[in-house]
């Protein structure tokens, strides 16, 4: 190694530079001992291999499912308003709320509604079926309150059933208010009468088509938080009216596609096909993208699930279902 000299010319041995350059020396030989020591990085399997425990219908057109580890392993912890990523064949996911008891890590219970290619290919499984999973993960968490207010339209119910019960358990004072199209289309109607006038079973047969959100918030206890799962014009009445009086702050979540609020068209390149597309003001790229690449994965398509990701020839990585900016794609 060559020494290093002091700068005043006089050729000497610049003693700190000398030590300092020992140091990097032996840095550098420690360094590749360590790595050479370091185990190899391991990628981590976040799936959760699940088998089918039993499948029942629930209601008209709902399907319930109990779900094991194929090993019989406890499942993952999770909390009222948790959901996960459910693959009922390779290249299909769909999310679905967890309705089960959240302190039995043996099984998770979903109910499933019959719309759409998903909910068909869950529909269509047996006992004993292997499925896959990922999660569980919460967008819609409980927060703790003396008091609360439900409202859940259809298979809104799922995410709300473990709720109700946490709420019962730790003496809060709540209501439900369940509303559906009929009587036979609401599932879990059996379980939710052990509550009593707790729970306002609230078929469109019997009452008609709720006129407002104030209807349904009729009774929510002062303050209380809501919330509320359920049809896209349900959630927008509720949460409209409840900010018109004295209410709680409003958790909700949705199953269907969020409505485009002032959209601006814009175009989707696709790098090797050479094919642009024009994406509407009121269409999302994810739904135009669908008609010229049909096997475009998705799930939540709310932008928070990554399904729906997709590289751009930059480098990076876009979710079409809520992106809005043109951009050309690595298609």
């Amino acid at each position: 190694m060559t020494r290093p000299l002091r700068l005043d010319g006089s050729g000497r041995t610049d003693r700190a530079m000398a030590s300092l350059t020992g140091v990097v020396a032996l840095y550098r030989r420690l360094s590749g001992v360590s790595g050479r020591r370091r185990p190899p990085v391991v990628a981590v399997d976040r799936d959760l291999p699940l088998v089918v425990d039993d499948l029942r219908a629930e209601a008209d057109g709902v399907a319930v499912l109990r779900l094991v580890h194929e090993r019989g392993e406890p499942l993952p912890r999770w909390r009222p308003g948790a959901h996960i990523d459910l693959s009922p064949r390779p290249g299909l996911v769909r999310q679905y709320s967890l309705c089960g008891d959240p302190d039995d890590r043996s099984a998770y219970r979903v109910g499933v509604r019959l719309l759409g290619e998903g909910s068909t290919a869950v529909h269509a499984l047996k006992k004993g079926a292997r499925v896959t999973a990922r999660g569980p993960r919460n967008a819609f968490p409980f927060v703790t309150s003396p008091a609360y207010l439900f409202i859940a339209g259809g298979i809104g119910i799922t995410p709300i059933l473990p709720m109700v019960r946490q709420a019962a358990a730790s003496g809060a004072d709540w209501r439900l208010v369940y509303t559906g199209r009929d009587a036979a289309s609401m599932p879990f109607l059996e379980e939710l009468s052990e509550f009593g006038d707790r729970v306002w079973i609230r078929p469109d047969t019997e009452y008609g088509i709720p006129a407002s959100g104030a209807e349904l918030l009729e009774g929510a206890p002062e303050g209380a938080p809501i919330y509320c799962c359920g049809p896209v014009p349900m959630i927008v009445g509720v949460r409209t009216d409840a900010a018109l009086r004295a209410s709680g702050p409003v958790f909700f979540e949705r199953f269907s596609t969020p409505p485009i609020v002032g959209g601006k068209p814009f175009r989707v390149g696709l790098a090797r096909s050479g094919v642009t597309v024009d994406v509407p003001a009121d269409r999302s790229a994810l739904d135009v993208l669908r008609e010229t690449v049909p096997g475009i994965a998705y799930s939540c398509r709310q932008g928070f699930c990554g399904t729906c990701e997709l590289p751009t020839v930059t480098g990076d990585r876009v979710r079409v279902c809520v992106e809005r900016e043109p951009v050309t794609l690595d298609l």
